[in-house]
């Protein structure tokens, strides 16, 4: 008679406790792995000293992977054009040799090689030479041409070329530490190897900038701020969560972050658009409060709570970094 009562506080228990975590870390991105990433969106994002093992695949986004295998607009790899194709004189002239001797050869006159099979010799023959003498000439201009390049080459290598990844670290060496989403010094990102871009100390503040922002948006279900930060596919997957939320009756706010330690993962461009994939683990207050009564229903408004994630920021040329994808580590 006893056990029953026993028997459901344990599974009542047990379910509370599994519930939990996705209760308490419930900031903005939730527990999935979602967005774009461009045409790496199916690959996982490369593991950092922050990220020590690789982030998630993404597991939701409006990219298909027949979309992520196709080729950037802009970087398809040129065509191998045909000798016919490079040379279009030379494709011309033999041509028009080739026509007049077969004309020649069917009328009976032309180069005057007789008739029958001797005639077509003949005309094989001289259209042997004809490209012979056209190999030696295109082998003549194309020594002309690379002894030009060879001339004009030096000047142009000589110049210094810029390291994109230790200019990045200068500027960061010499920011200030400060602060994000209030409370506190904020982390340092750093670069890794993986930029192909050549960040610069303001991108690395702004991708710190837009982790406090788009907490914050999030925090007071303000979708018109989120739009400014993320892209709209993240809007929409954070307007999703958030009517989750509403129909629960909770709100989930985010508080006081700070981001404790950040590296770039991967920084790339496709066309006109560039990507940055961040690794950051950072703290803040994170707890769900009722909508009814404020009170907390998980979380706490005292405790902080960690999170590391790999957020992948893209911007249009000349354009602001704005979110597009969340991976869970």
């Amino acid at each position: 008679m006893n056990r029953r009562p026993t028997r459901f506080l344990a599974i009542l228990a047990a379910a509370a406790f599994a519930l939990a975590p996705v209760l308490a870390e419930a900031a903005a991105g939730g527990n999935r792995s979602a967005g774009s990433r461009g045409a790496r969106t199916m690959q996982s994002a490369p593991a950092t000293p922050t990220t020590p093992n690789a982030a998630r695949p993404v597991e939701r986004s409006a990219t298909t992977p027949q979309q992520a295998q196709r080729p950037a607009q802009g970087m398809q790899a040129p065509q191998q054009q045909s000798w016919f194709q490079r040379n279009p004189f030379m494709t011309g002239l033999l041509g028009g040799m080739l026509g007049a001797g077969l004309i020649g050869a069917l009328m009976g006159g032309g180069f005057n090689l007789g008739e029958g099979l001797a005639g077509f010799l003949g005309l094989a023959l001289q259209v042997a030479l004809f490209a012979a003498i056209a190999m030696l000439v295109l082998r003549f201009i194309r020594s002309r041409r690379e002894a030009a390049q060879a001339a004009s080459g030096p000047a142009l290598a000589s110049g210094p070329v810029p390291d994109a990844m230790a200019r990045g670290q200068e500027n960061l060496d010499a920011r200030p530490t400060g602060t994000t989403g209030g409370g506190g010094a904020g982390g340092v990102l750093a670069p890794q190897a993986a930029d192909e871009i050549g960040l610069s100390g303001q991108d690395f503040e702004m991708f710190e900038r837009r982790l406090g922002e788009v907490q914050d948006a999030w925090s007071r279900g303000d979708l018109a701020g989120l739009k400014r930060f993320a892209t709209p596919e993240m809007v929409g997957y954070f307007s999703e969560e958030l009517s989750a939320n509403a129909s629960r009756g909770v709100e989930n706010r985010v508080e006081e972050v700070k981001l404790e330690q950040g590296d770039l993962s991967e920084a790339w461009q496709e066309g006109s658009v560039q990507y940055a994939a961040v690794a950051m683990r950072f703290s803040a207050l994170d707890y769900d409060a009722s909508l009814s009564d404020g009170r907390v229903v998980a979380g706490s408004r005292e405790a902080r709570r960690e999170h590391t994630e790999v957020w992948t920021f893209m911007r249009s040329q000349g354009g602001d970094w704005i979110l597009s994808a969340i991976q869970q580590v």
